[in-house]
């Protein structure tokens, strides 16, 4: 009987020494965290704003804005950023927010395509993803969604590059400690798109991960590659309960 009773004891033993995710924003400066908290001096907040004008403006040959079809955003978009990346039916692959919001200029609006990190792209997905600020982020479930996302999770935990250094050996074995200046967070991407300080700009998770692959010196994957979008997957899972920050600032 004892016995059986540790059995069923044991996750919860298990779960009870994890410790919680913790945002990055934990890790940054005061003068950091009073800027994200301070909609009228974030700087990420001129992206928001600039997206709300696109939200509402008509785009491409279709002459509709994306208002048109999903009226106000802060009721129809809200959670909507806490749920991605997941699987497109539509696409046949997993896609993430950007990749969302430019299918659907593209075959919605018939409009150019955005390019990646373009000021406009930003601006739309903070925008979106503002909407969900608050919310806990959901990973996807579905099956394709959970296979991308175990590739995901092998790629956190491989060695890469000629420093011979995976994802965890700072995120997880060093989250806490300094790095010159900063602290290294536990790098979560809950706060993207976020304005860095070392950019002076508004900038995406996928262009900070592939800042992580240039600095252990591997061949940084192009942007909408299939193994960073796997990597925020698994990113989502690994966050937990954290909730969206869009639009966060980080150092």
């Amino acid at each position: 009987m004892r016995a059986l009773c540790m059995l069923l004891l044991w996750p919860l033993l298990l779960a009870a020494q994890t410790p919680a995710p913790r945002s990055g924003l934990e890790f940054a400066s005061a003068d950091v965290r009073a800027l994200q908290a301070d909609d009228f001096a974030n700087p990420g907040m001129l992206w928001v704003a600039r997206g709300e004008k696109l939200w509402n403006t008509p785009a491409g040959r279709s002459a509709t804005s994306c208002a048109g079809c999903h009226r106000e955003a802060p009721v129809s978009m809200k959670g909507v950023a806490a749920r991605y990346p997941r699987f497109d039916r539509e696409a046949g692959a997993v896609l993430n927010l950007e990749a969302r919001i430019k299918r659907c200029r593209e075959s919605r609006q018939q409009a150019e395509a955005l390019p990646h990190e373009s000021e406009d792209l930003l601006a739309l997905t903070a925008y979106v993803a503002h909407q969900s600020r608050g919310q806990s982020l959901v990973p996807a479930k579905d099956v394709a969604s959970v296979a991308a996302r175990e590739r995901g999770r092998e790629q956190y935990f491989r060695r890469q590059g000629q420093m011979n250094l995976a994802c965890m050996h700072c995120h997880d074995r060093l989250a806490g400690r300094k790095l010159l200046s900063d602290t290294i967070s536990e790098g979560h991407g809950n706060g993207y798109p976020a304005y860095r300080l070392e950019w002076q700009a508004l900038g995406s998770l996928q262009r900070r991960l592939r800042a992580c692959f240039t600095g252990v010196r591997a061949e940084a994957p192009a942007f909408g590659a299939p193994e960073l979008i796997e990597l925020e997957l698994y990113l989502v899972q690994r966050a937990g309960p954290l909730r969206v920050e869009t639009p966060a600032v980080r150092r």
